[in-house]
């Protein structure tokens, strides 16, 4: 625990507070320490992100999907000329992110929206729609819904990116940590009312492709060269880019 979270960061009495409550809830509690925490999306993956979309824009209007305390709406603002907007169910992620990322003059106008992605109040607005790491939140079975509202918010030809992590390798320490991490939130989610749904298994690239395609986008992928390749030459992170044709 020591090797991951600052003393400055949320105690174990107050991550174990979160981990009980709901998503919305959980993460309005764990809002004003969650960038002293592993899990706001470390800047080496918002770089490489950067780095691959330059060449594909400048973007007028950008979109982060659970863009939580704004880390993400930082890549959109060098991407976007006119304005980004970031877009989060949890008020409280949305009360640091806007003291967090405010708007500078001569970049773009940025705007906060507090509202459920599954649903979200936006048709052919933006150019470019990201998201990093909010995935596990959302049930396979919820995913159809989560891409065909990107796939509306965006304009014809606009862009739906984000960052993939290869698979750990079968047996490896990272292999079993995900098998534990996921079974011990299945447990606990089949004992403890409400919900906090957060999985790093179910999100296959694989599956994934079908499912964008069947929302109605072009899809293909560009290697993170950042992080290198797997013993078998793959990469060991892409960018899934989702064209909407």
């Amino acid at each position: 625990m020591a090797d991951v979270f600052t003393p400055q960061g949320p105690s174990l009495r107050e991550l174990a507070v979160q981990a009980l409550s709901s998503i919305e809830r959980g993460y309005d509690l764990l809002a004003p320490k969650f960038d002293l925490t592993p899990f706001r999306t470390p800047d080496r993956v918002l770089d490489a992100v950067a780095e691959a979309l330059v060449p594909l824009g400048p973007f007028p209007a950008g979109l982060d999907l659970c863009c939580g305390t704004g880390a993400g709406v930082h890549v959109l603002a060098e991407l976007c000329e006119r304005h980004v907007t970031g877009v989060d169910f949890s008020a409280g992620m949305l009360t640091v992110a806007r003291s967090a990322v405010p708007s500078v003059a001569g970049g773009p106008e940025v705007r906060w929206v507090r509202a459920d992605v599954r649903s979200l109040p936006f048709r052919r607005c933006f150019d470019l729609v990201v998201s990093f790491g909010a995935f596990g939140h959302f049930l396979p079975e919820e995913r159809p819904v989560l891409f065909a509202q990107a796939h509306a918010a965006l304009r014809p030809g606009g862009l739906f990116a984000f960052p993939l992590g290869a698979p750990p390798r079968v047996g490896s320490g990272a292999y079993w940590a995900t098998w534990g991490f996921d079974g011990a939130m299945r447990i606990r989610n089949a004992l403890w009312r409400p919900r906090f749904v957060m999985y790093y298994r179910t999100f296959p690239l694989s599956e994934v492709r079908e499912e964008l395609a069947r929302a109605g986008f072009a899809v293909s992928t560009l290697p993170l060269h950042a992080f290198g390749k797997r013993p078998d030459g793959s990469p060991r992170a892409r960018l899934v880019l989702a064209r909407r044709e």
